[in-house]
């Protein structure tokens, strides 16, 4: 039970007078602590620097022994590399952070922004899809990107080629933001280097992960659920049956999002993770009056980030639900753990088993699953992937 007790994913910490952010940099950074958890943390203890302190025992009382967390001198050399980059850092609470993920209670703590940050308070829409499109996909991906451009709304996406690229090369005019996998610095895939530079010049790349990371597979569903999170609707343009753009599409609609997606011939299998969707109700976009349409009549204005707390503890993102305590967070991913094996397990049925409410039980699901222990398949099937505790 140990290895479920720092969460994966990546955590962070009150934001004090003096404090230039290395607080929050060394909680999320450090080991098995992750952006839930760190929210729990400092809502137990009060502050991130009061966290940091207690983590020791916390690791101890779990099994962890000699656990230390994440070195300022770690710490430091991110600031510094931030600096040569020119990226900022957004605070979870603090002004700039964008005020949609505050929804999120997985919400990264500390993100990473090159270009305008003024862009990430503004009404968002995310266009993914095939990084292989065709070029019907690549031409739908950019008049969809231009005509919401023009009807005022950002488009974000995740600077992969082919349809994300698209997207962003038709919104450099009316704003567009890229999250990527890896660090802000680092540029991936290489062939949208100059693309990116264009974004930094004219819109935002955004990433919660160290600088100087290079994406690693377990990166890119950390990714999506920012993209996601970030928007009122994500359309899927041109997408595979098994795809990332179907993962984004689900996370979106666990975070309470809009899902549009453009049909497809039968006979394309580009299209078959579209034509799936719209199956099992996704909204059909044929255009970006289709999108505004579907999302107009509910879209409500993103509200500006809070001003700092007096007493050093950063709001948490939206309705608090009861919370659990980090050992009770442990027990229960040991419950769900051991009810699950190589073959699959409805969904609803974990859920009775474990007797507790589905509210509860989702958000941990989602953890397990962003940390590589369980797999999520078609038709609401999950399973336990066999993956030790990530260190």
């Amino acid at each position: 039970m140990a290895e479920a007790l720092l969460s994966s994913t990546t955590p962070s910490t009150p934001h004090t007078p003096g404090d230039d952010g290395s607080s929050w940099l060394r909680l999320i950074r450090s080991r098995r602590v992750g952006p839930t958890t760190f929210h729990r943390l400092v809502a137990e203890h009060g502050s991130a620097r009061a966290a940091l302190a207690a983590l020791p025992a916390i690791a101890r009382a779990a099994g962890v022994e000699n656990y230390e967390p994440c070195p300022i001198e770690v710490v430091q050399h991110e600031l510094a590399q931030a600096r040569l980059a020119g990226a900022r850092m957004l605070l979870h609470g603090q002004a700039g952070y964008p005020p949609a993920l505050m929804d999120l209670p997985d919400a990264p703590p500390v993100l990473w922004a090159r270009g305008d940050v003024a862009l990430l308070g503004r009404r968002m829409v995310a266009l993914v899809g095939a990084r292989n499109a065709s070029s019907l996909g690549l031409r739908m991906a950019r008049r969809l990107a231009e005509g919401l451009g023009e009807a005022g709304f950002v488009i974000v996406s995740g600077l992969a080629r082919g349809v994300d690229a698209q997207a962003h090369m038709a919104a450099l005019a009316t704003g567009t933001v890229a999250v990527q996998a890896g660090g802000v610095d680092v540029i991936y895939p290489e062939e949208n280097a100059e693309l990116a530079e264009q974004i930094i010049g004219q819109g935002c790349l955004l990433s919660e992960q160290p600088m100087g990371t290079v994406p690693q597979a377990r990166h890119f569903p950390l990714r999506n659920r920012i993209v996601s999170g970030l928007v009122r609707a994500v359309v899927v343009v041109e997408a595979a049956s098994r795809s990332g753009s179907l993962i984004t599409a689900r996370i979106a609609l666990d975070q309470g999002r809009d899902v549009l997606a453009v049909p497809g011939h039968p006979f394309d299998a580009r299209a078959a993770g579209c034509n799936m969707l719209i199956r099992d109700g996704a909204v059909l976009a044929r255009s970006a009056a289709d999108v505004i349409e579907a999302i107009g009549a509910s879209v409500i204005p993103l509200r500006p980030s809070s001003a700092p707390h007096a007493d050093d503890r950063p709001p948490l993102p939206g309705p608090v639900p009861p919370r659990l305590a980090l050992s009770e967070v442990a027990a229960l991913h040991g419950r769900i753990l051991s009810r699950l094996g190589p073959s699959p397990v409805a969904e609803d049925q974990l859920i009775r088993d474990i007797a507790l409410p589905a509210a509860q039980i989702a958000p941990e699901l989602l953890a397990l699953e962003l940390d590589g222990k369980i797999i999520r398949q078609a038709g609401g099937l999950l399973s336990r992937t066999g993956d030790g505790p990530r260190m």
